[in-house]
């Protein structure tokens, strides 16, 4: 294995871990969206801010860590990605920064409409952001990346990322999210014993899961027709990790209509990697399919080897300290008792004189 496919994989592990833990995390904030009115929804919209809240922060490290390994590893990838691509990744940055100050807003401020204002900053974000990221993976994919210089004005910056393969690649972003969301949010309220709350994202998981099936299916036929290459790995070299991938997500589903929230937790993540790294199979050895390879978009092999070694020195301070984190969140030593938000405080968005679970908010 070369230096750079080396770096290229320790890059995709932290695609991987993004897509799991950030796509869990935006598809809570789906349902912070469909939760409800301000009464309805605050016990739902209470869940959301317990179980996201601690780790919020830390998902994002992944993309900043992804974003570097290929601006340094992978400059001519790195130029032609954001010079193609570059409204539909302002579009995630933009979603993303109004989804980190929705949240983290929303809860000190009393004025109700501000609350709602950045409520709703968030919630619509959460649905804005994976949809865009899907759609600058679907461009990948399907080879409509040029690479090398492109001369001023021949650059569509809509064509590339508004493809089938795009579009298919945002919707399915989006539904794996709200699925992942759902899972999640649902182990973590039966953890904590709140059955009306565990029976709802039982039922929202179970939703998300038949969109996302039949999308799946329905992609089937436009990645034979829009993106050929990537069908063909992923029908040959990927096959594999494409089965294992349905049958982890088939389980999934299965155990949590049988209310095995943790089991199904895991088997969702497992499908979420097979897909993860099927891709990346399904493209090898191409960097920006039919377009770059891997050796061909590598940086300078003194730079390769000088990022290999920061990073195994990092991993050494920055992992282990994650896994407690995580670990703790987990098992639900991080979180607040009750009311994230206070026992003092109303509902998101209500008018101080709302109900929590049937009983008065103070």
């Amino acid at each position: 294995m070369s230096a750079a496919e080396l770096l290229l994989g320790v890059m995709w592990v932290g695609v991987t871990l993004y897509a799991v833990f950030a796509g869990a995390d935006f598809g809570a904030g789906f349902w912070d969206l469909v939760a409800g009115g301000a009464r309805r929804g605050a016990p739902a919209r209470y869940r959301i801010e317990a179980s996201i809240g601690p780790v919020w922060e830390a998902n994002h490290v992944w993309l900043i860590f992804v974003l570097v390994i290929l601006w340094t590893g992978f400059p001519a990838a790195f130029a032609a990605i954001a010079s193609t691509l570059y409204v539909p990744l302002t579009a995630a940055g933009v979603g993303i920064i109004l989804r980190g100050a929705g949240f983290a807003l929303r809860k000190p401020v009393a004025d109700v409409r501000l609350q709602r204002t950045f409520g709703a900053a968030f919630a619509a974000s959460s649905l804005v952001t994976p949809f865009f990221l899907g759609a600058v993976a679907g461009a990948v994919a399907s080879g409509r990346v040029p690479a090398g210089p492109v001369e001023d004005g021949r650059i569509d910056p809509w064509a590339a990322w508004t493809g089938p393969t795009s579009l298919l690649g945002g919707a399915l972003a989006v539904a794996t999210c709200a699925y992942l969301g759902a899972v999640f949010l649902s182990a973590d309220a039966a953890r904590d014993a709140e059955k009306e709350l565990t029976d709802r994202y039982r039922s929202s998981g179970i939703a998300a899961a038949g969109v996302a099936g039949l999308l799946s299916l329905g992609g089937i036929a436009v990645l034979r027709f829009d993106a050929p290459r990537l069908y063909a790995g992923l029908t040959g070299r990927a096959l594999p990790l494409v089965l294992i991938a349905a049958i982890a997500g088939a389980a999934s589903l299965g155990l949590l209509i049988r209310r095995r929230f943790v089991p199904a937790r895991a088997a969702a993540v497992i499908a979420v990697v097979s897909v993860v790294w099927g891709w990346a199979a399904g493209q090898y050895p191409a960097l920006l399919v039919g377009q770059l390879s891997i050796t061909g978009g590598a940086g300078d092999p003194a730079t390769l080897t000088a990022v290999l070694i920061s990073l195994a020195v990092g991993a050494v301070l920055f992992v282990p300290p994650l896994i407690v984190l995580l670990t703790l969140h987990a098992r639900g030593r991080l979180g607040l008792d009750g009311d994230p938000l206070g026992s003092d405080r109303a509902p998101f968005g209500s008018d101080g004189e709302g109900q929590i679970g049937g009983q008065p908010s103070g």
